[in-house]
């Protein structure tokens, strides 16, 4: 058997060794310390200054999508506008909160939220008495969203953003950074991200504020007293200041890191330049995508995404579907959907290539090999 490929392992860069080292030696090794104060640092400063963001590392992407919505005063009975082309994380937090998700359907140059069934939405639950509280459009597999026009719909409608950047850290759109457009942002740092924190995420605002409560609510909501005392309900959420560390390592590598995914879009575009059935998703002006996963669509009338995933999967290679929209998710049945399949039609047709920045190009090849070998 040959050896596994894996569709994004983590990558380690070479200092994470050093930052956890100095938890060990500083004993350091409690939830919070230098490396957290020093990984949210570095992720502002990556982020840019204009405006500043403000950075609350926490456990998982997931917690910042949850803490956020909190912020944003979701309650029980409410709607939250989400994306249905996206991982369950995006939409699971709004459940927690007793709030109803209403999903909206992609448009096709990004496979990201549509604008237009946005406002449609907006407007179908406007018309029925319900406000939604706020929007999660994800930048899927790091491809920004339309966000110049979501974001214009949201201020039109006064609707809060929170922006789903869990997979575009180093995306952007015109040169302004995912993670920066909406009045809250999500990042993850899970194992198969661009970078790692083995498991983590952050949660970024532009204002001080939003990232303080954040904190706060994090690390048990504990009020300023000698004994325990709270006055909220609060998360244990915070990330460790060991996790902190492999973060801190990550960072350094990041741009690098985005080149290699970039490139391995490239290498798979040219390699299946042939095969007028796989097509790519491509950047828009202004876009730029950090690539990632490479994803493609397949359509042909003998062989489908299913046929080349179980290829590459009897050769020991991991592929995987797109993401299985959540208005079709058994766990959210019944809840409001706005669109025309698009989504549907994505996950139907659409695959997930092998894209770690450590891929090496006997792997890719391997890859390659196998699909063209499917075609001919």
């Amino acid at each position: 058997m040959n050896p596994k490929i894996w569709l994004s392992s983590p990558h380690m860069g070479g200092n994470e060794r050093k930052y956890v080292t100095e938890a060990f030696d500083t004993n350091w090794i409690a939830p919070l310390g230098p490396n957290v104060n020093g990984l949210e640092e570095d992720i502002s400063r990556y982020l840019g200054d204009n405006p500043v963001s403000h950075v609350a590392a926490l456990s998982s992407g997931t917690a910042a999508i949850h803490l956020g919505l909190i912020v944003l005063g979701v309650q029980p009975g409410d709607e939250v506008i989400c994306q249905s082309m996206t991982f369950s994380a995006s939409a699971n937090p709004i459940a927690y909160l007793g709030a109803t998700p209403v999903f909206v359907d992609s448009e096709t140059d990004t496979w990201n939220m549509s604008p237009v069934f946005l406002e449609e939405a907006i407007k179908d639950r406007l018309a029925k008495g319900k406000k939604p509280k706020a929007i999660i459009p994800v930048h899927l597999y790091g491809m920004p969203a339309k966000m110049d026009e979501i974001m214009q719909i949201a201020q039109q409608y006064e609707i809060p953003v929170l922006e789903d950047a869990a997979e575009a850290l180093g995306s952007s759109l015109n040169g302004k950074m995912c993670g920066t457009f909406g009045v809250i942002a999500a990042l993850s740092f899970n194992g198969n991200k661009i970078i790692t924190t083995s498991g983590g995420g952050a949660l970024v605002s532009k204002e001080s504020a939003v990232a303080e409560k954040t904190r706060f609510l994090s690390t048990q909501a504990r009020d300023t007293a000698p004994h325990y005392q709270h006055s909220h309900i609060g998360y244990n959420y915070r990330m460790s200041n060991i996790c902190a560390g492999i973060g801190r390592g990550q960072m350094e590598v990041l741009p690098e890191r985005i080149l290699q995914r970039r490139a391995n879009f490239e290498w798979y575009k040219k390699a299946f330049e042939g095969i007028n059935a796989i097509q790519f998703v491509e950047e828009p002006e202004g876009y730029y995508s950090n690539r990632w996963l490479t994803t493609v669509l397949v359509n042909h009338d003998n062989i489908s995404r299913e046929s080349i995933r179980l290829a590459l999967e009897a050769k020991n290679i991991e592929s995987r579907p797109l993401w299985k929209p959540m208005h079709v998710q058994p766990v959210f049945n019944g809840a409001p959907f706005y669109g025309d399949g698009s989504a549907e039609k994505l996950f139907r047709d659409g695959l997930c290539l092998p894209s770690g920045s450590n891929l090496t190009e006997q792997e890719r090849q391997r890859v390659a090999d196998e699909v063209v070998n499917l075609f001919n």
